[in-house]
Formats: C-alpha cells, sequence, structure tokens
C-alpha cells in the first residue's frame, strides 16, 4: 500500500480510502446488508494497509455504522482513522449535534470519531449550520475527545466551496466529488487546489462517477485499448487522481471482494506523477470523447434560468446527457423520475420559448424539453 501525507497533519494515510456507502447486501434492500460479506471485505483491505475509513448516519438506511462498528471490532479500530459525518439537514437545533453524534460513537461501538465531517454542505446548508454555531461546537467536541478533526463533505459551486474554507482556519480536511470527468464541476480541480494551498487534506469521493467510468461505451474503450500501458477504466480513473499531488486519499464504495481486491491493487502501484505526458493526454482524450457523446450542447451557463415555469433547464440537459453519454439511460431515468422534483421536470415546459432568447448555444430549448420528456419519464428509447 502506498500512504500520502494527510494536510497539515503529522501522519500518513494510504491512498485507498474504504468508502462504506455502497456494501454489498441482500435482495433489494440496500439497508439489509450482508454483514458477513461486509466485515471480510472490510477486514481485507485494512489487513492490505487500508487506514482510513468513511461512513456516514445515512448510509444504508442507517445500518452502515452498526456494521463499521463491528467491523472494527478485535483489534481493527487501532488500525484505522475512522469518518463519519454530521447529517446537516436532519439538525434544527443546537441540542441536535451532540444528539447526532453520540447516537454515532453507540453505533460505531467507540468513544471517538478521528475526522468528523459536516455532510454534504452546500449553500443554504453551510449558511444554516454556521448561524447555529456548529464550529463552536466543534470545537468543544475536540476539547473533550469526542472528534479528533474537524472537516466538511461538499456539494455546490467552487465560489460556496471557497467562502467555507475561507470562513474557518481550523478546518483539518475536505470531502469533495472529483474525477477525470468532473475536473470543472462542483469544487473541481481548482478546489482541489484551493483547499491543499490552504493546508487541507483533501478526500476524493466518486473518483468513478458511480460506476459510470467503469464499463465505457464502445468509443471511450476503443480509445483506452489505444494505451502502451494497459488497465482497465476503472485503474485508469483511480490513477489520473493518485497522479495529483494535492489528493490525498481516494474512497471507493466497494461492493465486491474483486473490488476489494483490484482497488487494493490499484492503490499499490499507485504514486504521484507516476503517468506520462502521454498517458495524461489520453485521459484527455477519453474527457472529449465521453463529451462529444453528449446530444445537448448545454454548459450549463444558467443564462436561461429562471424559467418562469420553474423548469430546471440545465439539470433536465445534464441528466438526460449523462444517460447518453455513460450508456447508462435507466439511471438517467432513475434521476429524473426519482430525485428531481416534478415540479422542476421538462415535462412542466409550456413551449413559451423565452429561455431560447437567451441560451448562447442557440439551443432549441423548448423541443429538446418534449424529447427529454419522452425519453426520462416515459421510458421512449434514446435515438
Amino acid at each position: 500500500m502506498q500512504y500520502r501525507m494527510f494536510g497539515r497533519l503529522d501522519w500518513k494515510v494510504s491512498a485507498l480510502g474504504f468508502g462504506c456507502m455502497r456494501l454489498p447486501f441482500k435482495g433489494e434492500d440496500p439497508s439489509d446488508i450482508d454483514e458477513p460479506e461486509a466485515i471480510r471485505m472490510l477486514h481485507y483491505a485494512m489487513d492490505h494497509g487500508v487506514n482510513y475509513v468513511d461512513t456516514a448516519y445515512p448510509y444504508h438506511g442507517g445500518n452502515s455504522e452498526w456494521v463499521v462498528g463491528r467491523a472494527l471490532k478485535g483489534g481493527y479500530r487501532d488500525k484505522v482513522r475512522l469518518a463519519t459525518k454530521l447529517p446537516c439537514w436532519k439538525v434544527e437545533a443546537t441540542a441536535d449535534f451532540d444528539r447526532f453524534l453520540n447516537e454515532q460513537l453507540e453505533k460505531l461501538q467507540t468513544d471517538h470519531i478521528d475526522f468528523y465531517l459536516l455532510h454534504a454542505l452546500n449553500g443554504s446548508r453551510w449558511s444554516k449550520m454556521r448561524d447555529l454555531d456548529v464550529l463552536e461546537w466543534a470545537e468543544k467536541a475536540i476539547a473533550d475527545g469526542r472528534i479528533g478533526y474537524i472537516g466538511f463533505s461538499f456539494h455546490d459551486k467552487y465560489e460556496i466551496f471557497q467562502e467555507i474554507i475561507d470562513a474557518y482556519d481550523r478546518w483539518t480536511f475536505c470531502q469533495i466529488q472529483y474525477n477525470y470527468m468532473d475536473i470543472e464541476n462542483q469544487a473541481g480541480t481548482k478546489g482541489l487546489r484551493y483547499a491543499a494551498s490552504k493546508g487541507l487534506a483533501v478526500v476524493i469521493m466518486e473518483p468513478l462517477l458511480g460506476g459510470r467510468l467503469v464499463d465505457p461505451p464502445l468509443p471511450v474503450q476503443a480509445l483506452w485499448d489505444t494505451a502502451t500501458n494497459k488497465r482497465t477504466p476503472a485503474d485508469w480513473a483511480l490513477q489520473w487522481l493518485w497522479n495529483q499531488p494535492e489528493v490525498s486519499v481516494v474512497l471507493s464504495g466497494m461492493s465486491t471482494m474483486q473490488q476489494v481486491e483490484e482497488n487494493v491493487a490499484s492503490a499499490t502501484a499507485s504514486g504521484i506523477n507516476s503517468l506520462t505526458e502521454e498517458e495524461l493526454a489520453l485521459v484527455a482524450r477519453v474527457r472529449q470523447k465521453y463529451q462529444e457523446l453528449s446530444p445537448i450542447p448545454c454548459t450549463k451557463c444558467e443564462y436561461c434560468m429562471p424559467c418562469p415555469n420553474g423548469v430546471n433547464i440545465p439539470r433536465n440537459f445534464e441528466v438526460y446527457n449523462e444517460g447518453a453519454m455513460y450508456d447508462k439511460p435507466e439511471e438517467a431515468r432513475r434521476a429524473y423520475n426519482v430525485w428531481m422534483p416534478e415540479d422542476q421536470r421538462a415535462s412542466q415546459c409550456i413551449q413559451c420559448r423565452q429561455c431560447e432568447e437567451q441560451c448562447p448555444q442557440g439551443i432549441l430549448i423548448s423541443e429538446w424539453m418534449v424529447r427529454v420528456h419522452k425519453v426520462l419519464g416515459k421510458g421512449e428509447p434514446y435515438l
């Protein structure tokens, strides 16, 4: 296993961290974790040098922390640094901070959390947490030993990311979604480098974009096949991250023992600045090929917003494009029908064409909205 400095701390973290959001489960219910197999996988990873385990309050319907706590018995707790997260969206009052933390300590069967994160911060959640004096509370929890260090995970625009970092000089680490397709999305490469420049450790989540980068469409795979040094698509994505000195640890949400074994092997072969210029250029060509597979030329500039009828135009286009780019239409349909509020879907478009006057790309938005809903909302095939 390779190890890397964790920000300002005098401690080295394994290149690979075990993310406990996608543990194996029985049947169709993610909350019904296959505990013996999950613990076997965790023990394999820790026995092979993984020393960072990440979970959170809501993972697997609240059961991930219970299973992780049991997996860390028998001396394993002393082998790792443990991270979990405050469910900020559930917090209503300052008293909730202690309530959640103490519940998590009980579930994890430990007296302290090494790395505690404010979970999934965005602009509105950050404002709420700040107004409730979460950082003052965190310092007290650090002083009484229940927390080792405080950080946050993030899903919003770069400007909000920088605001959060600049608001507090005692952040130890942050966690961002980052991969070779997300270099300009959310915190992006700019955020990675900014956080590192401030001395924060940077923990990477979604290195494989929820698995979308593992099984690429044929035009992308054809590019990977041109490489002199053969790797799986997953290994390419991971090595691209580990190549960057600002990356502290890459979390992988592993669901099978095969994934654990392969990722441990990848991490063992990783290194800063280990990719050649030719290999980095290949990753850039792969990114461009994925983008070429995107049918709608939306840049998410948001000049089309706000829609007078409430449609989230860029998000509809993003979901539609991702279904085409990654050849994952069912995932796109789930994102549209389950995760997108109904009043923001393409089905709410009334073809007023007001947005089209503002679009610098000249997209016929009203026509595309009809197509987006037919494919994502009604199940018609992509063309």
